[in-house]
């Protein structure tokens, strides 16, 4: 998400021709998007997006989990 915000930020000041963006050349303003389509690869092929979806869900069950024994009384309370 950084690589794409940097390009979409690149193009408008490439665009508006502001700043020392205006004389980069378009290849320079356009690699973050590059950039980002190679972390998607690399995060994709790696397990690495997998393995955050992962850890995601197991917070979101054990602050399920959490939620319920509270409710029931059985969270020991902690000091």
């Amino acid at each position: 998400m950084f690589f794409l915000f940097i390009g979409v930020i690149g193009i408008l000041l490439k665009y508006l021709e502001i700043g020392p963006v205006a004389t980069l050349d378009w290849w320079m303003v356009l690699a973050p998007f590059g950039l980002a389509v190679i972390w998607w690869w690399w995060a994709d092929s790696s397990g690495y997006t997998k393995k955050k979806e992962m850890e995601k869900m197991d917070k979101r069950k054990q602050e399920r989990i959490d939620k319920q024994r509270d409710a029931m009384g059985m969270l020991k309370k902690r000091k």
